[in-house]
């Protein structure tokens, strides 16, 4: 009998599951198993070699560097911008109505699968999309990196204009797919300060509709109807 490696028998359930893990916070118990995603990638050799490397290479860096200064580096990266968001519902509505709905459907297709999120994880996180997908069947597991390509090919581009490491588990997770990850113009991402800014609660007001703050109010003087004189307020 010949030998085969696993990668000729289409299995990606470990190799979803480590770019689920490098995708989430880099905390203490994620570096302390930095190896063992590493070997976990390397036995199951469903990618090309080169993929492979880039990925060592993004498990290297998180080694090495600052604790403090990886865990800021996350939060600059995937939590301050649309673009780069995790989020794929993001992504798709936006903050229309359309996404709690979402939301719940995909919760739902976790829980058939006996897959529960942890309190305070939303069901549109890219990590735990991931650790769905691998309890799927390959075929199926695939499909489903299919259906999501152009959003994970965004923010693989998001990501290689920010020169970051993250963006070769993005462009694992396009491989899998049977897609090829190309690079595509990101617009800007709108200011943090603006995306996130509470409309004013009047923005001025008057008697001929709404007007911007500092602009003349113009005052209507009304005489008293009879009905109404004497009445104290």
């Amino acid at each position: 009998m010949g030998l085969f490696t696993a990668s000729s028998t289409g299995r990606i359930a470990h190799t979803l599951r480590v770019a689920a893990h490098l995708l989430s916070y880099p905390d203490a118990a994620l570096r302390a198993h930095l190896t063992d995603l590493r070997d976990a990638l390397h036995a199951e050799g469903a990618l090309s070699a080169s993929r492979i490397a880039e990925l060592d290479a993004l498990i290297e860096h998180l080694a090495r560097t600052d604790v403090l200064d990886t865990e800021a580096a996350y939060v600059e990266l995937f939590d301050r911008g649309r673009s780069t968001s995790l989020h794929l519902f993001e992504h798709v509505h936006g903050d229309s109505r359309d996404r709690g709905p979402a939301m719940i459907d995909l919760a739902q297709t976790y829980e058939k699968a006996g897959l529960y999120l942890a309190p305070g994880e939303l069901p549109d996180f890219l990590p735990a999309l991931l650790e769905f997908a691998s309890t799927q069947p390959p075929k199926e597991a695939r499909a489903l990196l299919a259906e999501m390509a152009h959003i994970l090919n965004a923010v693989f581009s998001a990501l290689l204009q920010r020169q970051s490491g993250y963006a070769s588990v993005l462009g694992a997770l396009i491989e899998l797919a049977g897609e090829t990850a190309q690079a595509v113009t990101i617009a800007p991402d709108e200011p943090l300060d603006e995306s996130w800014a509470e409309p004013l609660a009047f923005d001025g007001c008057s008697s001929q509709g709404q007007a911007r703050p500092g602009a003349v109010q113009p005052i209507h003087l009304v005489r008293k109807s009879s009905a109404t004189e004497g009445v104290q307020p």
